[in-house]
């Protein structure tokens, strides 16, 4: 297991297209974030449009597509894990996103078989990094 100092090293960076509608969904992701920070630099990014997501050259990238492979929390600690340096995960607006934009991830996410708003998609998303920390933690959360 990668030790504390080197998980603090990782950035990961959440990028959603649109604002936040819900008020409630957007203090839950916000929490959820501030939760994540203990562990690695985190941060939320509101994008526009699909353009305005420009990861990094050498980020692993996360795109949340309801065709995507279906994996478990410890799957998703393992990922991170695995990922050294940076992480970016981005969730579609309402139409999702472009075929072009999905050729570029390294992995496509799903959340679940059923649809989710972005906002309740930011909302488990963000729960489930913090998750899969506590789980490479060995924190007494995942249980």
């Amino acid at each position: 297991m990668r030790r504390r100092h080197d998980l603090l090293a990782l950035k990961i960076r959440l990028y959603y297209i649109g604002k936040p509608r819900s008020r409630e969904a957007d203090l839950l992701a916000e929490e959820y974030a501030k939760r994540i920070s203990r562990f690695c630099r985190f941060e939320m990014i509101s994008a526009k449009s699909e353009k305005a997501i420009v990861p990094a050259p050498k980020a692993f990238k996360v795109v949340l597509d309801p065709g995507g492979q279906a994996i478990t929390s410890q799957e998703l600690a393992d990922l991170i894990k695995a990922n050294s340096g940076e992480i970016h995960f981005s969730i579609g607006g309402a139409d999702g996103f472009t075929d072009s934009f999905r050729a570029q991830a390294d992995q496509l996410l799903s959340l679940s078989k059923m649809t989710l708003p972005h906002d309740l998609a930011r909302v488990v998303l963000t729960e489930q990094i913090y998750r899969a920390f506590t789980i490479l933690h060995h924190h007494p959360y995942p249980r």
